[in-house]
């Protein structure tokens, strides 16, 4: 840095907060590290007794805080979202759309590990929702070595650390199974719960079909919904390991493949879920078939709730998609549920 006449300081850039004292009034910074000096700025320099300014002298193979953050920020955002203004080396990024946040927490890892800069954000495969903050990124010191921020550029490639994918228009059908509920012995309050679910994401829910344990009824009913063009089917109940729970017989003989039968989740550890091929052609994505265990009726969170949105969003999910839940699987059960700012799931 160095020391210059306050007068000829427009356009360089403030090593030092400025404090300003009027007594009972303010006491604070007028200015903050790393301000641009504008014209309108000098009078109020002088008048809080700055004649002289420290400020950050240009040097090969260094940039400032605000062109670090800008190097962060190409390396972080991907479509559907917005940065704010460079202030004091920090950006932030807002979604511009609902959807699905993606984080490649490998290169963000990398990039943190680096030092002299922070990159903080949501957890990923959750849902946001637009207006929401997704992440910040800031250059802790004043200068930082173009060297690291070309480092930063080598890891990351082509390919940023955050994507959002919006949620798709998709119509669901939804399968009530249980002979209970099938002869009017009990009232269905399954479907209800589903639906209002499935409602949350946009999703077209032309109704449900019920049926008894009968597995060749049930499977009747998925080709049923898959026919009619449903982009998603979701089974309720008959779920557990009982002879008479029949509903992932009918999920297994309708898909193509079967992704999971149980996930490391509770509650959820009897959801299951296939995919079924279209008829249509290969580019046209297969479609999920849920199976929802009995705890999707009654817990406020499950598995339906980590699972939704990624299908949502139009991801295929596999199977070490699932076998990665364990750890934040487990639903504490709070009294009063906060998800999904809590750790289940995460």
């Amino acid at each position: 840095m160095k020391l210059i006449r306050t007068e000829d300081a427009v356009g360089t850039v403030l090593c030092h907060d400025i404090t300003q004292i009027i007594p009972g009034q303010v006491k604070g910074p007028v200015f903050r590290k790393g301000h641009v000096v504008r014209e309108e700025d000098i009078p109020v320099l002088l008048s809080v007794g700055k004649e002289n300014l420290y400020v950050w002298e240009k040097q090969e193979g260094m940039l400032h805080e605000n062109e670090g953050a800008e190097i962060l920020r190409q390396v972080c955002q991907g479509e559907h979202m917005s940065p704010s203004d460079v202030k004091e080396g920090k950006i932030e990024l807002t979604a511009d759309t609902d959807g699905l946040l993606k984080v490649d927490r490998e290169k963000l890892d990398q990039v943190n590990g680096l030092g002299q800069f922070v990159i903080a954000s949501r957890h990923g495969n959750f849902p946001v929702k637009k207006g929401d903050k997704i992440a910040g990124m800031r250059v802790v010191p004043l200068v930082i070595e173009e060297e690291k921020m070309e480092r930063v550029k080598e890891i990351c490639g082509q390919e940023s650390i955050f994507s959002l994918l919006p949620f798709r228009k998709m119509k669901a059908g939804i399968v009530t199974t249980g002979s209970e509920v099938y002869h009017g012995r009990i009232k269905d309050q399954f479907t209800p719960v589903v639906k209002e679910k499935l409602l949350e994401y946009g999703m077209e829910v032309p109704g449900n079909i019920l049926c008894s344990d009968d597995a060749s009824m049930v499977e009747d009913a998925i080709r049923e919904w898959i026919r009619k063009g449903m982009d998603l089917v979701v089974c309720t109940g008959g779920m557990s390991v009982d002879p008479d729970d029949r509903t992932p017989l009918a999920i297994r003989n309708v898909s193509d493949e079967v992704i999971t039968y149980g996930a490391p989740v509770l509650p959820g550890a009897m959801f299951m879920l296939g995919y079924k091929k279209r008829a249509e052609g290969k580019d046209i994505p297969d479609i999920p078939v849920l199976g929802l265990p009995g705890c999707v009726m009654y817990a406020k969170r499950t598995i339906f709730d980590l699972v939704l949105p990624r299908i949502a969003a139009g991801e295929r999910l596999s199977l070490e998609d699932f076998t990665g839940m364990g750890e934040g699987g487990l639903c504490l059960s709070c009294p009063v549920c906060t998800f999904p700012n809590c750790g289940f799931g995460k």
